[in-house]
Formats: C-alpha cells, structure tokens, sequence
C-alpha cells in the first residue's frame, strides 16, 4: 500500500517537518512493515510557459519539427533559470497551438531517468530547454503529446512553479499489509494507525459524506444458492447513479498525482474517481455505463459453461464457484475482481451507475486465482473491507462526479444490507496482562480497545468488547490483547532472555544428531536441505534398505508411499522414504552452476510407511484445546514411522591437482570415510559388509549394520551410485553416496561418554598376514583378530587386500598392521606374539585361516 504524505495529512494532524521516514518509523511502531519511499523523481526549474509562436521545418528524413518561442516570466523578468523570459525551444510534438501553456523544463532541470536538461544545438537551433509530456514528468505513459495545461483544466501564471502546480513535489510511503490488516489498504485505514503511533488527532473522512438515501428504486437482486463454506457472496450491495457527466472533461492534476504515487495509473475522469474513492477509504468501486444495462442486476453464481469478456479483453470460462453481477443479458462482471466489456465506462458515457458491494473473502479469494487475474479491488476483497463503508463511498464518488466532472445526482440507487450483527468478545479482567506477561492497567485496557474503535461495556467480570467494523480480524480475547499490546506499545514489553530449568537442554538424540552434524561439516560436507517431496519412481528406486525388499514393498511391486492430497508440484506428489533424491537434485543444480567438485549431505526424515495400514486420522482436534490422550493416541496411530536419516553425496574431486599431488577423484572410498565419521559422531560401531541395492554399482556397494540384541541390523548403504543412474541425473558416471538410518543408530548410543586415557608406554607393531577365501568379508577377519588378540590390543588396521601369483585361486592375503600397548609396563616382543597368535587361533577356527607364508 502506497500512501502519498499530503493525501495522509488530510486526515490526521502531520507535524512541520514530518519525513516519510519518520512516517515509516511511527507506523513500524504499531505494527505495519516499512517497504519503499516513491517520489516523482525530478528536479527544477520546471515551469508554466506560453507558446506565442511557432514555426514548422521539415527534415531531411522527413520528420517535421517546431521551432518555438515561449514565455517562461511574466514581462521582462528573468526566467527561473536566470535567463531570458523567452525561450527558443526545438519541439517534436505538434499538439498544441499558439496561446497553450505548457510545462518547460529549464536548463539544470532533472527529469526521470534521471534525464538532465541542458541548452542543446538540434536541427540547426540552439534548444533552450524542453517542453515536457506526461510521460517525461512522470505523471502518465501519453508520450504522443506535450502536456498542455489547459487540456486538464488548468489557467496558471506564466513562470508558476510546474511541480508544485501539478503535485510532483508530494511523497508517498509504502508499507506491507499483512493479510490481517486489510483496513490498512486505505488512507483512511493508514491514517488512523499514525493517530494511533502518535497521538495526533485524527478526522475520519467516513464521518465527513452523509449517504443520500434513494428516491427511486434499482432493481437488484442476491440471488446466491452456492454459497461456499455457508457464507452467501455478497452481504452490502449499493447502487447511486450519476447523470449528466461531461466525459470530455479531465482528470484534475493533483487526483493525477496521488493515483500514480499510490501505483494506479490515469484511465479517465470516472475511472479515476473511483480508484481515488477506493484507495481513500478502502471500498472498491466499479461504474457501469448505465445506457448499456439491460435491466437490473442480479448478483448469483456462475451456470455451467457461461462465459464473460472482461475488461482486460479476455474471454473467461467461468466456474460455478465464481460470483457474478448480471443483468438481463447474461454476465456483465466478476463480482469483486473486475468487470465485463459490455457495460465498460467508455469515452461516450454520460450516464453512470455506481456500485459499492461487501464480498465474502473466500468466494473472491478463490475466483481471483482461479482466474490468474489478481486485482487492486479483490487484494482488498480478500482481506475484508468495511460493510458500513460502502454507502458511504458510494455517496463519495457521487460527489466527486459532480464536483469534478459536471454530473447531476440522481434519485435512482438501491440499499442490500445483510451483515449479521457484531458478537461482542467476553474480555475477562486481567486476561490480558497474564497473556502478555505485563500489567496493564483497567484504563490502558479500555482506552487502547476504545481508541481502535471498539464499543466497551462494563460487567462483573471485566468487559464484553464488540469490534469496529473495520476489523473483521478481532475475533476473541487473544486478538484483543494483542492489539492492547500494540496500542500500548510493545516497547513497554521487556527483552527478556529465558532461563532454562537445572538439568534441562538438548536431549541424547539432539546432542548425537548436533555432533554428526558438526563432524560432517568439519570434514568438508555442505548441509543442505532439499524437498521432502519426490516421484513414485525415486521412491522406488531408492526407498528400499539394502539387502530387503523394505517394509513390506518388493522391488517389482514398488515401497509403500505416503501421496500429499495436495502437492505443490504434480510430479513429485509423494512423501520421500529416501534422501538421496533430493541431494540428487541439488548436485544437478550446483554443477548447471559451474561447482562441480560437491560433497553434501542432509540430515532429515524420510516416511517409511508399513504395508497394509492407512494412516491419517478423520478426526480434526477443536482448537486452543489440549487433545485428551486418546485422541493424542489416535493422531499419533495416524502418523507413519518418519525415521531420522542421514545421507551423504559426493562427485568431483576431493583433493585438487597441484604441484607434487596429483587430483584424488571422489569415490566408494570416501563414502565408507563419511560412514566413519557418522559412527565416531555418535559412539555406536557400524560394521561394514559387501552388499547390493538396485540403484548402487553391483562392485562397490557396502550394507551397513549395528549390533543389537537381535544381531546385526541393517542401517545403511553406501558407495557408488549405478552409472546408468548417475546420467539420468545429469551427474557424472562416478558418485559416491551413503545413507544411514540415525534412528536405529542413536538407539544403540550409550548415554554416557568414556574418555579414553592417554597411553604412556611405549607400543609395539607387528603385522599379520592371513590367507582366507575370497568370499570371507575382511571386516569380519578384522573383527575375528581383535577379539582373539584381546585387551593388549590397542589398534588394528586392514593394509593390504592381495590376489596373485603365490596365491592360490579363490584364496586372498589380507595383511593388518597391530599395535599392543600394555597400560602399566613395557611388552616385550614374547608377549606381543603370543597376542598375534591368539588372533590368529580365533581367524582359523571360523574362517580357516592360515597364515601367508
């Protein structure tokens, strides 16, 4: 909403020297979001001139321009610009005649562009300035012409400052109306919240226009039998009629003004008087040409496949939701969006019938959008105007009509007024200041309500306080004390920063997910966060486990999914059992992008919902009401298991080429390292097995385990994404990807933290080779030879997988570098082997183990 500063101070008392930030800063004080300051951009000397000749040369590229001489001072005084009282001036308009006064702008003058003006040699003269159009002004888009003064009714003196004349000088403010605030699209609406910042006096323009009451009846009918969520369309509809109207006449150069600082532009007298009158007091207004109505009006739904061409010359299928005004040929409008072509004001009209209505929110809502055709009426529509308004505005733009474009009132109108009574609010005492945790005194509470229009009456038990009109928005005793708070002031609340109970903070699961988190950022992962919302196709590709056919899904057959009723994209309806989707897309974004080296992850839910159960709950819990515990139980059974998960992407590079280290491309390696870091985040030991899934590379894909009560239970995949996969992805052939069931992980995460104590004696390292089938995981050998070696054991690493000559076929050598470490003396090389070779005992019992000669 913009709102230009005089327009403002009409209405309420602005202090000398009042800024528009200083406006901005009163009105962020109650509550309304500062935007933009608009000023027309442009600076003099701009003044009045008169023409007093003129002489037409033709170009050699056939153009003809004026040569004109014009007076811009009276007499023989100089210019505003210091120079002569006559200026030569080259002009390409041919709009005018000897005698016009125009607006010339002066060598040193600034227009919009910004465009300065300087004494100019063209077509053989020396240019003293220009005459200006609307356009270069910044008043309108006619660029055909200069503006001639007297084509807007204007007679000033000559060297009369042009920007004050035409109110190029005023300013406007633009704030933000939030959807609760729709009385503030309006000046009268804005110029009470600054009486409210300020306390300066404020005039409601409402009170100023006495609405005349009909002498002759227009037919008009509410003829709602749709009407949605038990709300009839239209609950005000008045109608007044103007005859008589010059439509020759222009619009006055400060309406002018203030409609394009308010962001409307210029269309003609009549349409611009109902924008003023909208943007003024906040009702929405539309004139028919009333010598093209056929009959009366009748305000109904739209029939199946009716259509109406509106004024933007569009030829609309209608819908049955969709509000009308009609008349006897059919539909002449969409009832608070726009009109139709058929009774449109045009150059011709003389007659005119205005309308003022009251909507319902929703019906406009919902016929805007479904249209694409959003509007400054249905903005306001939606937000809820003023039903006591309308009348008023009505007789407002009557007014105006005779005053500014010579028209004669008429006796012919109509008065359709079924707004429901207000309900007042039971406002308990003392409700407010335990809500807002400040105390308010009686007076503060009644004076605030009083102040914003509210009518009070005084009970036993504090106040029942019925709303102004205006405020559709107060609806209970919560929305009451908010406004006493913003009234009051919420400078008056203090900043106080809460303390948090003794043994309260983040819980075991937060910490974990925190320092995973924390661990894969400070090894070089990226956090990001991508849709929650995927294909069925994505699901199935990556929503099952590894090594299962998921939770109660088949690979053929697909996983169970959970569709949204209403999803923002209708290729991607389905809730994810998967995050590698998501980072699938954001790897694709980034490398369109030119960053190809990426490694990311996501921490998030993914929605694993069982085979066989429908989840969501019919029933809707009443609000502001704690649900009782079977209902909480009944919501919750509702809900499909949303495990946290995390998942990790890489492609690229992870070491770039540079002197003495050659590029390190990403790959299942540094996936298995992010596992790690996963399992050192959390303390929970995560085995490692080989394992396949249909979306990874059959060769360099690994399942991921925890030890449970029950055993091992899958987690988890990680390494290599199929190729095949990877392209369709506009990726590389090579990504490397892992993800892991967190809750599964943190649920084997002891709660306490064991430091591990600093060795003070010295180790000694020996190496182990052992030659098994190739079938037997290292992992597993590797696990075998820590539990034989036992507590003298302080590390073990895999450092060599070996297939070839001096092996046999089907055999493998796999060689770990040891390390004991006695916590109270120094091993000798005696004990170490003997450790070794209890290893090696425990290797050969289960796997057959020998060792490499």
């Amino acid at each position: 909403m913009r709102v230009p500063l005089s327009w403002l101070g009409e209405f309420v008392d602005l202090a000398p020297g009042t800024t528009p930030e200083d406006v901005h800063a009163a009105l962020v004080s109650v509550g309304l979001e500062e935007e933009e300051i608009h000023r027309f951009e442009l600076t003099g000397p701009i003044v009045v001139g008169q023409v007093l000749e003129f002489v037409g040369e033709e170009q050699t590229n056939g153009k003809t321009i004026n040569w004109c001489q014009v007076r811009v001072a009276p007499g023989d005084e100089l210019a505003a610009d210091g120079g002569p009282a006559v200026h030569g001036i080259v002009c390409g308009a041919h709009n005018f005649v000897v005698g016009d006064k125009v607006v010339v702008t002066l060598p040193g003058a600034v227009l919009p562009g910004p465009f300065p003006i300087a004494p100019r040699k063209t077509y053989g003269h020396v240019s003293d300035g220009m005459i200006a159009s609307a356009r270069e002004l910044g008043l309108g888009d006619e660029h055909d012409g200069i503006l001639v003064l007297g084509s807007l009714g204007l007679d000033p003196e000559i060297g009369t400052d042009a920007i004050s004349l035409l109110g190029l000088d005023d300013t406007a403010v633009e704030i933000n109306v939030t959807p609760d605030r729709g009385y503030a699209f309006s000046i009268r609406g804005v110029a009470r919240e600054y009486a409210h910042a300020t306390g300066a006096a404020f005039r409601d323009p409402a009170l100023a226009i006495s609405p005349v009451a009909s002498t002759v009846a227009f037919p008009v009918t509410i003829d709602d039998q749709a009407p949605i969520r038990g709300r009839v369309g239209a609950s005000v509809f008045v109608t007044r009629a103007v005859r008589g109207v010059d439509p020759t006449r222009p619009s006055p150069a400060w309406l002018i003004a203030r409609l394009k600082l308010a962001g409307i532009r210029s269309i003609s007298l009549i349409v611009d008087v109902t924008n003023y009158v909208m943007i003024e007091l906040g009702q929405p207004i539309h004139g028919y040409d009333l010598d093209r109505l056929a009959g009366g009006i009748t305000v109904r739904r739209a029939q199946p496949g009716e259509k109406l061409v509106t004024l933007d010359d569009v030829t609309r299928t209608l819908n049955v939701e969709d509000l009308l005004i009609t008349d006897e040929s059919g539909p002449i409008g969409l009832a608070g969006v726009m009109g139709g072509q058929s009774t449109e004001i045009g150059s011709g009209t003389t007659n005119v019938l205005i309308e003022a209505a009251n909507f319902d929110p929703v019906s406009i809502a919902r016929t805007a959008r479904r249209h694409k055709l959003p509007s400054e009426a249905s903005r306001r529509f939606e937000r809820g105007v003023d039903p006591a308004v309308a009348a008023v505005a009505a007789a407002r733009v009557v007014q105006l009509l005779v005053e500014l474009a010579g028209g004669e009132a008429d006796g012919l109108g109509s008065l359709h007024d079924a707004t429901p009574d207000a309900a007042p609010i039971i406002l308990p005492t003392g409700f407010i200041s335990g809500l807002i945790g400040l105390e308010y005194t009686p007076d503060e509470v009644r004076s605030s309500l009083a102040e914003i229009g509210a009518s009070l009456e005084e009970t036993e038990t504090g106040l029942n306080v019925t709303p102004p009109s205006w405020r559709p928005d107060l609806t209970d005793k919560w929305t009451l004390a908010e406004e006493v708070a913003r009234i009051v002031g919420y400078d008056r609340i203090p900043s106080v920063l809460p303390v948090a109970p003794p043994g309260r903070g983040l819980t075991h699961a937060q910490t974990l997910r925190r320092q995973v988190a924390q661990t894969l950022a400070a090894t070089g992962h990226t956090e990001v966060l991508a849709y929650p919302f995927v294909s069925e196709k994505s699901n199935n590709l990556f929503g099952l486990p590894a090594g299962t056919a998921g939770t109660g899904g088949t690979a053929e057959t697909g996983v169970p999914q959970i569709r949204v009723a209403n999803p923002l994209d209708g290729e991607a309806p389905f809730l994810r059992t998967s995050i590698l989707p998501g980072l699938l897309q954001i790897m694709h974004r980034n490398r369109s992008r030119g960053i190809t080296d990426l490694a990311v992850f996501e921490l998030g839910t993914v929605f694993r919902p069982v085979a066989g159960i429908r989840y969501g709950s019919s029933v809707v819990p009443p609000g502001a009401v704690r649900p009782s515990r079977q209902l909480e139980a009944e919501l919750n059974a509702g809900i499909p298991p949303q495990p946290l998960s995390v998942a990790i992407a890489l492609t690229g590079f992870t070491v770039r080429h540079q002197p003495g280290q050659p590029a390190v491309a990403a790959g299942w390696q540094d996936a298995l390292a992010a596992v790690r870091q996963v399992a050192l985040a959390s303390g929970v030991a995560i085995t490692v097995r080989q394992g396949s899934h249909q979306a990874m590379h059959p060769g360099r894909t690994a399942e991921l385990f925890v030890t449970t009560d029950a055993g091992l239970t899958s987690v988890g995949i990680a390494g290599e994404l199929l190729p095949r996969i990877a392209r369709d992805a506009d990726l590389p052939a090579v990504v490397a990807v892992a993800e892991i069931d967190l809750s599964a992980v943190f649920a084997q995460a002891g709660t306490e933290l064991h430091a591990i104590p600093i060795a003070t004696m010295p180790a000694a390292t020996q190496d182990l080779s052992l030659v098994v089938d190739v079938q037997v995981p290292a992992g597993e050998v590797l696990q075998a030879v820590r539990q034989g070696c036992g507590p003298l054991l302080d590390q073990a690493e895999l450092v060599d997988d070996y297939r070839g000559t001096g092996i046999l076929p089907g055999r493998k050598s796999l060689t770990f570098a040891l390390r004991f470490r006695a916590p109270d003396r120094t091993l000798t090389a005696a004990e170490a082997s003997d450790a070794k070779l209890a290893g090696v005992s425990v290797t050969a019992a289960r796997f057959g183990a020998t060792l490499r000669d």
